[in-house]
């Protein structure tokens, strides 16, 4: 098949290489200030411990006639009631502080590790055995029982100490790693390991555990805390030996001896600051932790950094707006409510970033519905957040623009947009359909108090009885018995739930709704019958649809225009009739190819081969090159551009255009193109 260029287009810039992710990429967690102070000062209380005694050589528990003297240059940080000095005290006191906490810690994180990951991983008969006692000790408080049982033991040193400390702070810790090893023990990996015979314990301790060093590193350090905490609160119980020094026996001390009294502060605030400290530090190394495991808080002062910058919002001429260079993308708007151009999304992940939507440009027509395809992990629910703007750390709108045409002609961006005006915009003029009616409805409020809800936010000067009819009415037009707006979500069937959701979309009569795969929990009879009622309101209501599915029969049937993406691009742009019809894109044909017909001869269905490709290492050019069955040698050189062809009918106008990523219509390789039979269906089962 042969078209029309409208416009020249260059055959694209060379693709890059495969570039691996940083090995040591994680080290970025323990970059940010908060986490190097606290490594800064865990490492000078740990010199402090080891090296203190060499450079304080005074007897911490040797007493003079100095008593009660505060810091001087004979003893900087003063002495106690019987001239002993407190610095001597404070270095020999960390010593069994960090000490029991450190070791405490451990043999705590052992038990944790032995019993979660085991839980966890054996299931049945052991999980629930080990699960009751781990939630026999967390309903136990721990300190009074840890009270209770060093009050019981014939003699509170150290060692027992320890061991009573980490007997009653293991459970927390199995109980989270417990619930990750549930997660993990059905991975492919780990029933890789299975299969080949390894042992039960070789694939816990060699398959599973790796992937959680750092939550066992996040609870070993939140155990420390805790046990230096139980220590210092056991010694200034007296529950401990008082004889060997710590800060918690500093603290029982400088309290027995009226300390506060007779006003030597120097006395309990050097080990009350101290034991702050080392909490403070090891918090803020955990945070470093959390940063690692959590790519949200990793990059989430970015994103807020780049909310400060954003221009405030502002309205755009259409003459403003239409002058922008669009290059083949950029027929005038007349009717478009929504233009998408060249919109680039990220996730900061800590090495490169994973640029899941890569110069993705759109236009929505009034009344339209415009449908997005594609299988899972090609970008189109980063997509449906981006234009939402309901994207959240590590994902992250780089470049791009999302113009909104006002009734009256003008337009704004909406990525200039923030706070109270983006609140406002995002119910009133365009709101979303999420996929899991389930989780996006609150289980604990009713379904008519969660629609009158958008009410009360966006319109608080409504009266009480004009939101409950707007309420019923909303219900109605969804087809739920208005009587059923006391009942809650888990009183009502999925495709009821998702009824509602779409009637809380409608709450404000909104120009456009995004819906990402609404449907994709339902069965085919509840479908259609939502497809239908989604189709019957855009009718009756005038507002346009952004539908994101995996399923791209529905698409031909519901949509007006159909976009395909793969790999973060749009690889086709099409009216749906032409588009199933003859679809150009390799990709495309795959996508149809695997839908069986209603009429005809049997045939084999042909599915694409392969699996999408990794977004944080693409292979170079053409991203579907090692999948597509057309591939030639300019595919590995040249990353193809997105092309305007010639509109269906000699329309002018967006509905009439196709688009296509495919060196084979890029003019000088359009023959190759071919003019035979595609191989796809010619009825395709809906």
């Amino acid at each position: 098949m042969t078209t029309n260029l409208l416009a020249d287009v260059e055959s694209g810039t060379t693709g890059q290489e495969d570039r691996p992710a940083s090995r040591f990429g994680w080290l970025r967690g323990f970059r940010s200030a908060r986490t190097l102070t606290g490594v800064v000062l865990m490492v000078l209380f740990v010199l402090m411990a080891l090296l203190g005694p060499v450079f304080v050589r005074t007897d911490p528990s040797a007493v003079s006639d100095d008593v009660l003297s505060p810091p001087s240059g004979a003893h900087l940080l003063g002495t106690t009631h019987t001239g002993q000095d407190v610095l001597a005290q404070l270095i020999d006191g960390s010593r069994i502080s960090l000490l029991t906490g450190f070791v405490a810690a451990a043999l705590a994180t052992v038990l944790s590790l032995l019993i979660g990951l085991a839980a966890g991983y054996l299931g049945g008969l052991s999980d629930e055995l080990l699960s009751l006692l781990s939630n026999i000790f967390l309903v136990i408080p721990s300190l009074p029982l840890v009270v209770i049982l060093t009050g019981a033991l014939p003699e509170a040193g150290s060692l027992a100490i320890i061991i009573v400390i980490s007997l009653t702070s293991w459970a927390w810790g199995a109980r989270v790693l417990r619930a990750q090893t549930l997660s993990l023990r059905k991975r492919d990996f780990v029933e890789a390991a299975r299969a080949s015979g390894e042992s039960t314990w070789r694939i816990i301790f060699r398959e599973i555990l790796p992937n959680q060093t750092a939550i066992v590193a996040a609870t070993f350090l939140s155990t420390v805390i805790g046990a230096i905490l139980t220590q210092a609160s056991l010694a200034f119980l007296g529950l401990t030996d008082v004889t060997q020094w710590s800060w918690g026996g500093m603290l029982y001390w400088a309290q027995n001896s009226a300390a506060l009294n007779y006003g030597a502060w120097w006395w309990f605030v050097p080990p009350g600051l101290c034991i702050a400290l080392v909490g403070t530090a090891l918090s803020l190394i955990n945070f470093g932790i959390d940063e690692f495991i959590n790519p949200r808080l990793r990059s989430a002062h970015i994103a807020t950094k780049n909310a400060r910058n954003k221009p405030m919002a502002r309205r755009l001429p259409s003459d403003e707006a239409e002058s922008d260079d669009t290059g083949a993308s950029s027929p005038t708007h007349g009717d478009v409510v929504l233009e998408i151009r060249n919109l680039t999304v990220e996730y900061q992940t800590g090495g490169d970033p994973i640029r899941a939507v890569d110069d993705v440009s759109l236009q929505l027509r009034r009344g339209e519905v415009l449908g997005i395809a594609g299988e899972s992990g090609s970008g189109k629910s980063t997509l449906a957040y981006a234009i939402t703007r309901l994207h959240q750390p590590p994902a992250r709108i780089t470049g791009g623009q999302l113009l909104y045409t006002h009734p009256d002609g003008s337009r704004t961006d909406l990525l200039t947009l923030s706070g109270k005006a983006l609140t406002a915009f995002r119910w009133e003029e365009m709101s979303i359909v999420l996929q899991s009616a389930m989780n996006a409805l609150n289980p604990l409020l009713r379904i008519g108090v969660q629609i009158d809800d958008a009410l009360q936010a966006h319109r608080p000067a409504m009266g009480a009885g004009a939101r409950s009819a707007r309420v019923r009415e909303l219900l109605e037009l969804v087809g739920i018995d208005p009587q059923r707006s006391a009942a809650y979500p888990h009183e009502l069937s999925g495709g009821m739930r998702q009824r509602v959701m779409i009637a809380i979309a409608l709450t404000l009569d909104p120009d456009v709704i995004v819906m990402d795969e609404p449907t994709t929990a339902l069965d085919v009879v509840t479908q259609r019958q939502i497809l239908q009622r989604i189709v019957s309101l855009k009718d009756r209501l005038h507002f346009a649809v952004i539908f994101i599915t995996h399923d791209l029969s529905m698409l031909i049937e519901l949509s007006d225009r159909i976009a395909v993406m793969y790999a973060g691009r749009v690889v086709e742009e099409a009216p749906a009739k032409h588009f199933y019809a003859r679809p150009l894109h390799p990709y495309s044909q795959g996508l149809l190819a695997s839908f069986p017909t209603l009429s005809g001869a049997k045939r084999v269905l042909t599915g694409i081969a392969g699996a999408p490709p990794d977004l944080g290492a693409l292979p170079s050019g053409c991203s579907f090159r090692p999948r597509c069955p057309r591939a030639f040698d300019r595919c590995p050189v040249v990353e193809p551009p997105l092309l305007l062809l010639a509109p269906t009918g000699g329309s002018e106008d967006v509905a009439g255009r196709r688009q296509v990523a495919c060196l084979l219509y890029d003019g000088a390789d359009a023959g190759r193109s071919g003019t035979g039979s595609t191989g796809i269906p010619e009825k395709v089962q809906v």
